[in-house]
């Protein structure tokens, strides 16, 4: 698809999910060579307000200083937690990779799908599949059945993680200085690794404040 683009001297438009800097790094890389980029960072999974904060902040510097075949731009989305502990309401106590993730894929790239199709881009997709952790086939299905409902943008079929995807992202990582997180993001990840928001010392889970699940 990507190179049929190419061979008749076009350049779409795409929208790119990201769930996180060093994550994206290896994506932005393959995709930039075929489209004219636009991340758009929407993570209401993410905990603390502070933590999200320096994602972001993260991701924005990372593109200003990426090599750019065709131009990248940055999107931020809004930060409303309640939007995630609405969708994982009952679903607190699920392992990491069951239903409340496959909840939160679909949250967000819903989302996508609606600012894609409001801003006019031919395609849109996420760097979720880069990871190792995460279901790409349960996320392209998601992708196609949400472009679908929406309508107005194609969905992206993608496993990045494929041709040493992941590893590529490992190294430019390392090469841009990012920083990289110790946990998934969302604060049942956080209590599940027990991982402290330094990212040097640990905590319990007894440390993490409550989560309010209500409206």
């Amino acid at each position: 698809m990507a190179e049929r683009h190419r061979a008749a001297g076009e350049v779409p438009t795409l929208l790119l999910h990201s769930c996180c800097g060093p994550c994206s790094t290896s994506v932005m890389e393959r995709l930039t060579e075929f489209f004219k980029v636009t991340v758009f960072y929407y993570n209401p999974n993410i905990y603390p307000e502070e933590e999200y904060a320096h994602r972001v902040a993260e991701q924005e510097r990372l593109i200003s200083l990426f090599p750019q075949v065709h131009p990248i731009s940055f999107l931020a989305g809004e930060y409303d937690p309640q939007e995630f502990y609405e969708i994982a309401r009952e679903y607190e106590n699920l392992p990491e990779g069951g239903e409340r993730c496959f909840r939160c894929y679909e949250l967000r790239l819903r989302k996508t799908a609606q600012m894609a199709a409001a801003g006019g881009f031919d395609y849109f997709t996420t760097t979720l599949t880069v990871s190792p952790l995460k279901n790409a086939q349960k996320l392209n299905e998601i992708g196609e059945k949400v472009a679908e409902e929406i309508g107005g943008t194609a969905w992206l079929l993608s496993d990045f993680k494929k041709k040493n995807g992941y590893l590529r992202s490992c190294e430019l990582s390392r090469e841009f200085g990012m920083y990289r997180q110790d946990y998934c993001g969302c604060v049942y990840s956080l209590r599940r690794d027990h991982v402290g928001l330094n990212h040097h010392r640990t905590e319990s889970s007894e440390d993490v404040p409550a989560v309010k699940t209500d409206s």
